[in-house]
C-alpha cells in the first residue's frame, strides 16, 4: 500500500492557537510507520501563559519549555521532518489552526501543506459512542497509549489513517478522502491562493 503522509499533533500552553508547547510527528510510507520525532516548544511572547486547564491535561509546564527553542527555531525542523507529505491530524483544524497562529504570532510565513482529518475519517468508517482520539484509535486497533502526550497521539492518529485506508481499499490519502468522502484541506500559499 503506497500511503504515505505525515501524522502530527500539538499541545498547547493556553487557548491560543499560537501557543504550542509541544508536537509529535510521525512519518508513515507504504503504510507503516518508518520514523518518529516530537519536541516541546517554547511559546511565542504574548501567547506564553500556561493555564491550569491546559497543565491538567497535558502535564506541561511553563519550567518545562524554559530552555526550548522557539516556534521560528524549529519550525524548520517540522517542515524537514514533514518534507512534501501530505498531514494527518485528529481534529485537524485545531493543528493546521496551531501552525497558522504560531507563523502569525511571530510574523512568518505560513507553509503550505494539504491536511487530511482522522476525525472526520474515523465519523464515515466507523460507528462509535464517541469520535476523540483515545476511542477512534480503539476501533483502529492501537490502544493503551498515553492520550495528549504529543508524540503518543500522532501515532495514534496515524493507526487510524492506515486502518481506514485499508477498510476503504485507499492506498493514499487522496484516495482515502475521496473514498471516506472527507475534503482534503489546504493551508499556507496553496490556501491562500485557492
Amino acid at each position: 500500500m503506497p500511503l504515505d503522509f505525515t501524522a502530527i499533533d500539538f499541545e498547547t500552553a493556553n487557548s491560543s492557537s499560537a501557543s504550542a508547547c509541544s508536537v509529535g510527528l510521525v512519518k508513515v510510507r507504504a503504510g507503516r510507520v518508518i520514523d518518529t520525532a516530537g519536541w516541546l516548544i517554547r511559546p511565542p511572547y504574548g501567547h506564553d501563559a500556561f493555564l491550569e486547564w491546559n497543565i491538567r491535561i497535558h502535564g506541561i509546564h511553563a519550567s518545562d519549555v524554559t530552555h526550548a527553542a522557539g516556534w521560528v527555531e524549529q519550525l524548520d525542523d517540522l517542515m524537514a521532518f514533514a518534507g512534501e507529505d501530505a498531514l494527518v491530524a485528529h481534529n485537524a483544524g485545531f493543528d493546521m489552526g496551531v501552525i497558522r497562529g504560531a507563523c502569525a504570532a511571530t510574523g512568518i510565513r505560513c507553509p503550505s501543506y494539504d491536511y487530511l482529518c482522522s476525525l472526520q475519517v474515523a465519523r464515515k468508517t466507523y460507528t462509535l459512542d464517541s469520535y476523540r482520539l483515545p476511542v477512534a484509535a480503539m476501533a483502529a486497533g492501537f490502544e493503551g497509549f498515553n492520550h495528549h502526550e504529543a508524540l503518543a497521539d500522532a501515532e495514534a492518529c496515524a493507526a487510524i489513517i492506515v486502518h481506514a485506508a485499508k477498510r476503504h481499499g485507499a492506498g493514499s490519502i487522496a484516495e482515502l478522502a475521496a473514498a471516506v468522502p472527507v475534503r482534503v484541506g489546504h493551508i499556507g500559499d496553496v490556501a491562500q491562493a485557492a
